[in-house]
């Protein structure tokens, strides 16, 4: 029997998880619009439920369009397995479902999305779970913050908004010394610029909204297992080592190996949860994902050249880019991130607060929109909107201060982008750029 051929990137992002439709040989994956799907018989129906074959039930948990994007997603990244669920923040609790209980906690960086930073340290009490926020940066300070309770360590390997680049291999070493899974948001990386599993990640999840779909299309989110991970091997994980009583005893992790968290998430998390993404959502990040490379290059190579312009501005007091050698995450963004510190990063503006609001009010080809991965080029005053819940300080520490502007630069002409700063800036600082 042949070898089966190692594909590239560029070959996998078209074809991982795509074959001709079987029934009608439509080359493109079909739009599955259907809510429950036939049994053979009885018995097919009961082999179904119990776990014993792999196979379509009901939509809320498995549909042939959703299992293509989950296949595509996990193929890119490296992992075994993938759940695909209905926005980035459902993933992130997908991750942690299995893992977590009453009085469990986990470990995050300081610097994450202002929702996320909301959603650990205020919505997740309500689980009875708790977060640590820690900066990473300080390896002693996130040594010292596990406890017994804590279940996960959860970090974004681009963080969002000033693009911040995590030292993963780090914090992965950390992790694994713990005997704790790492958890690492790539929506801003992408496989593309980084794959967290070859740097230690135990858990990879994604807001597909962004560039995976790259148009401003769906929200959808999804989570990918390395396969990696021991989950019996503390006790720590009950809810995969240890029998599952809606399921006669099932051992997750027994009975299904390096599956073992992606079946969870399908047979316990969108079960119960019922996090769903719809077909036609993932049939869009499926035809995005198809020019993923090709975007995401085009990407950096604008968002490089626009950060290198601001940073050259008498009007601008700092710019966050990595991809920057004045950056001090430039030699660790080689090491992460080798083809780019991507599209995201913010910049201060002198004049502070008033500055960056009026210079959000003046620009014409960017889109003031909150959301970011967009083809378009996008802006937003963090403060005053993604991060408006958090504390002055935990904006500080986000990267969020009221002084600065985030930016996702799109794939337009990067000289377009430029001239549509350069105006609005001259509007917002009353300084023309000197020429």
């Amino acid at each position: 029997m042949s070898e089966q051929p190692k594909y590239g990137f560029d070959t996998l992002q078209v074809h991982a998880g795509a074959r001709p439709d079987p029934a009608t040989g439509a080359r493109q994956v079909p739009i599955y619009q259907t809510t429950a799907y036939v049994f053979r018989d009885a018995e097919h129906a009961a082999a179904l439920f119990n776990l014993q074959e792999v196979g379509y039930i009901y939509s809320r948990l498995t549909n042939p369009t959703v299992a293509a994007l989950q296949e595509r997603v996990a193929t890119l990244e490296g992992g075994v397995g993938a759940v695909a669920c209905s926005s980035g923040h459902a993933a992130q609790i997908m991750a942690l479902f299995p893992l977590m209980g009453p009085g469990r906690n986990i470990v995050a960086s300081t610097r994450l999305y202002g929702g996320t930073v909301t959603q650990f340290g205020q919505t997740i009490r309500r689980f009875g779970w708790s977060a640590k926020f820690v900066d990473f940066d300080d390896l002693d300070a996130l040594r010292a913050a596990i406890d017994e309770d804590t279940r996960a360590i959860f970090c974004e390997s681009i963080a969002n908004p000033g693009g911040y680049v995590t030292d993963l291999d780090a914090v992965a070493e950390v992790a694994r010394d713990a005997g704790l899974p790492l958890i690492v948001d790539n929506t801003l990386a992408t496989p593309w610029l980084c794959r967290p599993f070859e740097h230690g990640a135990t858990l990879v999840v994604h807001s597909a909204t962004k560039f995976l779909t790259g148009n401003g299309t769906v929200t959808g989110g999804v989570v990918v297992d390395s396969g990696t991970f021991d989950w019996s091997a503390s006790g720590k994980f009950p809810s995969l080592s240890e029998p599952e009583p809606a399921y006669h005893g099932l051992r997750f992790h027994e009975t299904f190996g390096p599956l073992a968290f992606t079946f969870h998430g399908i047979a316990v998390g969108l079960r119960d949860l019922g996090m769903t993404l719809n077909p036609q959502a993932a049939h869009y990040t499926l035809l995005g994902i198809e020019t993923l490379s090709l975007r995401m290059q085009r990407h950096v190579e604008n968002a490089e050249k626009v950060a290198r312009w601001l940073e050259a501005d008498p009007r601008i007091e700092r710019v966050t880019y990595a991809g920057l050698p004045s950056s001090p995450y430039y030699e660790r963004k080689a090491r992460i991130c080798p083809r780019g510190a991507g599209a995201l990063f913010t910049f201060a503006v002198k004049g502070g607060y008033d500055a960056c609001v009026k210079l959000v009010d003046s620009v014409e080809l960017f889109s003031h929109v909150a959301n970011l991965g967009d083809t378009r080029s996008l802006i937003i005053h963090s403060a005053s909107t993604t991060h408006r819940q958090l504390t002055p300080e935990q904006q500080i520490e986000a990267g969020a201060s009221p002084d600065v502007v985030r930016v996702s630069i799109g794939i337009e002409d990067a000289d377009d982008i430029i001239a549509d700063l350069d105006q609005a800036l001259e509007k917002a600082t009353g300084m023309a750029r000197a020429a």
